[in-house]
């Protein structure tokens, strides 16, 4: 997808109307349009990256700092009792609209929403994990 075709692009240059709640010189942020509770919010740096992984450190870093005022904004003013912050990188974890954002749900005690199902390892797997993630982390230094 080009910048051109990317509706987060749109809405970062003004081309396609949003209810922006945030923006300064590197990010936007504004409400989703199928909250997942009022007040969903998606916070998008204005620099087109398809990814998490494809981002530099410096586009990562003014996201998170920019996603944390603006989340407790949302806490605050949605009186919510928790906040899910979280980012889907990839179509395989659910990312949809292939231009990096993050996602602010504020969250209620009583919301009746679920987090992901938690597994178990087999005798022995978490050190042979483990053992794989530490060798591919050595490659990326």
């Amino acid at each position: 997808m080009t910048e051109t075709e990317c509706i987060f692009c749109k809405i970062v240059s003004g081309e396609i109307p949003s209810a922006k709640i945030y923006e300064d010189e590197d990010v936007v942020a504004f409400l989703d349009i199928n909250p997942t509770t009022k007040g969903h919010t998606l916070v998008v740096p204005k620099k087109h990256v398809a990814t998490f992984l494809e981002a530099d450190d410096e586009v990562v870093e003014k996201l998170i700092k920019a996603s944390k005022k603006v989340g407790k904004a949302l806490v605050k003013a949605m009186n919510a009792d928790g906040l899910n912050v979280g980012i889907n990188n990839g179509k395989a974890a659910g990312q949809i609209i292939f231009h990096l954002h993050l996602h602010l749900i504020p969250r209620y005690a009583d919301d009746g929403l679920k987090c992901w199902p938690q597994g178990k390892y087999e005798e022995g797997e978490i050190e042979k994990i483990k053992d794989k993630i530490l060798k591919a982390m050595q490659g990326e230094k």
